[in-house]
């Protein structure tokens, strides 16, 4: 039985891989670029930093105040979630049964010191 194995996995290793050539995924030409053409996809270089000369004041794009909004909606988010109050089960339950615990005397008082 192990012969048998063993030549089958011989054959196995000797079969003649296919050519990948052959066996493409898509019969369509493979498209390159970005549709520029032959212009160039960036600005030449000015010198000045995003291309605003010192001295001018650039004029505002129209996703910057939507961003500032978002982005102070996001900090006033985390500071409301940060300082919530704490509203589980579990607290109530403890507040709860400490309270009852102190009114049948099991537990002193923890204001009467």
């Amino acid at each position: 039985m192990a012969l048998i194995r063993h030549t089958a996995r011989a054959v196995r290793c000797v079969r003649a891989p296919q050519p990948s050539a052959s066996r493409t995924f898509s019969v369509t030409t493979r498209r390159q670029g970005g549709g520029h053409g032959n212009e160039s996809q960036f600005d030449p270089p000015g010198g000045w930093l995003w291309g605003i000369k010192p001295g001018e004041k650039p004029e505002p794009e129209g996703w910057e105040w939507p961003m500032y909004v978002f982005c102070g909606s996001l900090v006033a988010t985390g500071i409301a979630l940060a300082f919530k109050p704490d509203t589980t089960v579990s607290t109530w339950a403890l507040e709860e049964a400490r309270r009852r615990l102190e009114a049948e005397g099991i537990l002193p008082d923890p204001e009467k010191k």
